[in-house]
């Protein structure tokens, strides 16, 4: 078996082992270079928050704080922040407890804790937070997600508002902390199956060090060395 025979044969094979992955990144890389990342995100589909008169706020967060420590024992704080929330000012009060992060609300006016969010006061966020054309077609409450759901990582429980417009848009309302989290919709579910492929994480998506595509890239590095040797082989015997 010769040289050039030997290149040819371990180029062809590293070629249809690799290519219908070249081509998944080559079709990745021209969706996520040619979108618009604010449309991919939904940003253009979220309303500004509103801006509330000093008048909304008349409680400092202390009794709620120190409530939190007789009750579940909470001594540090991860984040205390004031948000509106369908006309009114809470307390977002963010901690650790059994290692999980929490988050609690407290009435900016009474400076009382409240419960999470019912579904009818959730809508009511998601509706004036949505800038869209659309009207809500279908709710969910969510208690778990898989790693491939678009909602992944993100706090839980939570209320999904999906709407009718052209984009599917879904508006996520986290019951704990009142805000909305994330407004998925078609270009970005196109974005994150191509970013599936562009990593090869099929299980996370966001995984960039995983073994499969270092494995890929090596790969596609020796095909395009073997690439230029078959050239230089071929070359040199095409002149002899």
């Amino acid at each position: 078996m010769n040289t050039n025979y030997l290149i040819r044969k371990t180029h062809r094979w590293l070629g249809v082992l690799i290519g219908i992955q070249f081509l998944a990144w080559s079709l990745g890389g021209l969706y996520f270079s040619w979108s618009d990342m604010d449309e991919v995100h939904g940003d253009h589909e979220k309303k500004p928050a509103p801006l509330l008169p000093l008048s909304a706020l008349s409680a400092s967060p202390i009794e709620a704080l120190e409530s939190l420590r007789r009750t579940e024992g909470v001594t540090r704080l991860t984040e205390l922040r004031l948000v509106p929330i369908s006309g009114r000012l809470y307390w977002q009060i963010v901690y650790q407890k059994d290692g999980k992060k929490k988050t609690r609300l407290a009435d900016a006016l009474s400076g009382f804790l409240r419960p999470p969010l019912t579904e009818k006061e959730a809508r009511e966020v998601a509706l004036n937070g949505y800038a869209g054309p659309g009207t809500i077609v279908s709710v969910e409450y969510l208690t778990e997600t898989n790693p491939h759901h678009e909602y992944r990582e993100n706090p839980l429980p939570a209320y999904a508002f999906t709407f009718d417009d052209a984009r599917h848009t879904t508006v996520y309302v986290a019951a704990e902390s009142g805000a909305i989290q994330k407004v998925r919709n078609r270009p970005w579910r196109r974005f994150d199956f191509l970013w599936m492929l562009h990593t090869m994480d099929f299980s996370s998506r966001d995984n960039i060090g995983n073994w499969l595509l270092r494995a890929f890239s090596i790969f596609g590095v020796a095909t395009v060395c073997s690439g230029f040797l078959l050239f230089f082989v071929s070359r040199k015997k095409g002149k002899r």
